[in-house]
């Protein structure tokens, strides 16, 4: 019991994180936050692995350490750290208190879905599974409420890592294969999605979404 209290209590962190990354003032510091989420993610992980005798979690978990704390935030980093628009400023639509408020509904709301669910091998991690829930929203909200087009780029990311999450409670017995699978589609979405903002940026010269209706090609 002692080791889902870990899990519920890691998987915490990770909405306190999703805030610093979608409220970071530019892209190349949500880089730095999303790398110290993937940590706490992978953490839960090698928490839950001893909660559950999963051998295949631990594997999990360092697959998320090569990629999402390393080698995903490397990429973002290193394609943002150039790119600055500072006409939009952060990009966030909404006020940061605005956007609290939002990110504790969202649990709220999932908190009651999860409370809901009857598997058996929920019933011990259902907070973490809300938060899970609650992370895979706020991301959709990023892309959203988010001007900046880069900072839209880690409300992919916040959603990815919570199905992550929310698979690996729910089956931490599945291959070694599916967490590849996983890891290879983030890392080529990344690539895609961060080309694309820095050729964007290129030709316009702007960040702002709101521009882009000029788009052509």
């Amino acid at each position: 019991m002692n080791g889902f209290l870990i899990v519920n209590g890691l998987s915490g962190l990770l909405i306190v994180s999703s805030l610093l990354v979608t409220l970071a003032g530019n892209p190349a510091n949500s880089a730095r936050f999303y790398a110290l989420q993937s940590f706490i993610l992978v953490m839960l992980f090698v928490a839950l692995a001893g909660a559950t005798g999963s051998g295949e979690l631990y594997l999990w978990s360092f697959t998320a350490l090569l990629t999402k704390v390393i080698l995903v935030p490397a990429i973002m980093y290193r394609a943002f750290r150039r790119l600055s628009d500072p006409t939009i400023g952060s990009g966030a639509v909404m006020p940061t208190a605005l956007s609290i408020v939002g990110a504790a509904v969202a649990v709220i709301l999932c908190f009651g879905v999860a409370s809901k669910v009857t598997l058996p091998a929920a019933d011990a991690i259902k907070p973490a599974l809300a938060v899970s829930l609650a992370l895979f929203f706020i991301g959709l909200g990023c892309i959203v409420a988010q001007r900046n087009i880069l900072k839209q780029v880690f409300g992919y990311c916040l959603m990815e890592n919570g199905s992550h999450l929310t698979l690996a409670l729910l089956a931490p017995n599945a291959p070694e294969l599916v967490e590849i699978g996983i890891a290879t589609d983030a890392i080529f979405a990344v690539v895609v999605m961060a080309a694309l903002g820095s050729r964007i940026f290129d030709t316009l010269h702007t960040l702002d979404a709101r521009q882009l209706t000029s788009l052509k090609g």
